[in-house]
């Protein structure tokens, strides 16, 4: 039996459980883990022999008394009903004020009733996002934690020195982190995020952002295949070009990588020899939905999880694709290869500041929903390092919200309100060229159609709430009358005088 005192314990072996672990050694802090299966546990303790700070159990009541007290426990299993077996598991173990902490993907609104259900037991629950995936977990994340002040206290200095760190001036990532030599310097990507589910909501919202830039970056490949015929090798060579200016991002960095990538067996583009079928785990649906129930336009992110609903149906695509037709042909074009590059670059950018500014909105009505105070420019500073997202470009958003904590709309910056001016014509041409072509941009057209609508200040919804009230008495407001007052008309003697409801 292991009597180690450890400052932290982790439950949940697999490949992010044992990396975080890792991680969190290698910062300097003890830390036990339990696996339910202790095989595994053991494994894991081999592989690592050398690693100091690191102690493992059999028991889970063993495991629980080699933590100091109050007691900090990180979960790292499976979602929903795992995690709550987990949970029931520790209850009897725990004393007041202990710490539970849910490194999970789990839904904002499961987090809420379990941080209620520990509260009303005098324990403590934080729903933390956890971003960065495997190589994240290992050399430093965004953490997003929701729960109490006196929670964050608890944790705080185990997720400042575990987190992804960016240049304070600059907010690129520091990068150098090898195993038992963790970053040093930098600002930390994590902070407080607020009460409750608050913590697994922003990582919510942040992977729907994180489909709309998988999909935006789609769209700019299909493009450059499509109309201007280049190799897939070409088109990594131009990502890796993007990713030197106002592009510079993980996801663009990676998608350079993947495009130069040959496949071993065949010697083909290893793009190519990709199944089109993609698959998801639910996050994104989750974020559009909820951006349904709050009545929040979030268009961008629910075309990329329609895009990917779209390309699971492969076997019905091929069959279509020998009996629908597109264009009967493409109009030339008079711009060169490169001024068509250039503009579908300029159309990523402008797609990418819309998708993001819908984001951003959701978040801003959520928190008046469920009672939180979030800080979106130290959020968009929680993402510039760690997680998938992470990009140059949320540099801007965190310098947005420090000139105007209260701005309603990323559109309204004027950085990016410059940026927009200054691209349009570009992002409306690739717009233009891809419908011309027979191309589909789901997410490109959806965000033009967001922007174009959110700086319109007449839209044709004065047609349909009259169309509403003809057919379901569902009343109208006038534009010659104060906002809130209701009218009706009737409509089978539409000469008399409207009631007002």
């Amino acid at each position: 039996m292991n009597s180690t005192v450890s400052e932290i314990g982790l439950i949940g072996l697999a490949v992010m459980g044992q990396n975080l672990a890792l991680n969190i050694a290698d910062h300097g802090f003890g830390i036990s883990v339990f696996n339910r299966t202790y095989s595994k546990t053991l494994g894991f303790l081999e592989e690592n022999e050398e690693t100091k700070n690191l102690a493992g159990f059999e028991k889970i009541d063993e495991f629980v008394n080699s933590l100091e007290r109050p007691r900090k426990i990180v979960i790292m299993v499976q979602a929903g009903k795992a995690t709550d077996a987990v949970i029931e598991t520790l209850l009897p173990l725990l004393d007041e004020g202990d710490i539970v902490i849910d490194g999970g993907n789990a839904k904002w609104t499961d987090t809420i009733d379990r941080e209620q259900r520990l509260r009303d037991k005098n324990l403590h629950f934080v729903g933390s996002g956890v971003s960065g995936g495997e190589e994240g977990a290992r050399f430093g994340p965004s953490l997003m934690p929701g729960c109490s002040q006196e929670a964050w206290e608890g944790i705080k200095d185990i997720w400042t020195s575990i987190s992804a760190k960016v240049d304070p001036d600059t907010g690129k990532p520091i990068e150098g982190a090898k195993p038992g030599q963790p970053v040093s310097g930098g600002v930390s990507c994590t902070a407080y995020v607020g009460t409750d589910g608050s913590g697994h909501y922003v990582k919510m919202v942040h992977n729907g952002i994180e489909y709309g830039d998988m999909q935006m970056i789609c769209e700019a490949f299909h493009l450059m295949s499509r109309i201007t015929k280049l190799s897939p090798l070409v088109i990594g060579k131009i990502f890796d070009r993007w990713n030197e200016g106002e592009l510079d991002s993980f996801l663009v960095e990676i998608t350079g990588d993947i495009l130069k990538q040959t496949d071993p067996r065949t010697g083909k583009p290893f793009v190519e020899i990709v199944m089109d079928a993609a698959g998801q785990k639910g996050t994104g649906k989750w974020t559009s939905v909820n951006a349904l129930d709050m009545g929040v336009p979030a268009p961008t992110v629910a075309e990329a999880v329609f895009a990917r609903c779209l390309s699971a149906v492969k076997d019905e695509r091929i069959f279509a694709s020998k009996t629908l037709s597109g264009p009967a042909f493409a109009p030339e074009t008079e711009d060169s290869t490169e001024e068509i590059v250039d503009a579908i670059r300029d159309a990523l950018y402008c797609s990418k500041i819309c998708s993001y500014a819908q984001g951003f909105q959701l978040m801003r009505e959520a928190q008046k929903e469920y009672d939180w105070k979030l800080n979106f420019g130290e959020i968009a500073q929680i993402w510039r390092g760690g997680c998938i997202i992470r990009a140059a470009f949320l540099q801007k958003i965190t310098e947005a919200y420090h000139r105007d904590p209260e701005l309603p709309n990323l559109l309204l910056d004027d950085y990016f309100q410059t940026s927009i001016e200054k691209y349009q014509t570009s992002w409306r041409k690739v717009i233009s060229l891809a419908v011309t072509h027979g191309v589909p941009i789901p997410t490109f057209s959806s965000a033009l159609a967001y922007y174009d609508g959110y700086r319109h200040e007449g839209l044709p919804q004065n047609l349909l709430q009259a169309q509403r009230d003809y057919f379901g008495a569902h009343t109208y407001e006038r534009v010659d009358e104060p906002r809130g007052n209701h009218f009706h008309l009737d409509w089978l003697h539409p000469d008399r005088p409207e009631s007002a409801v």
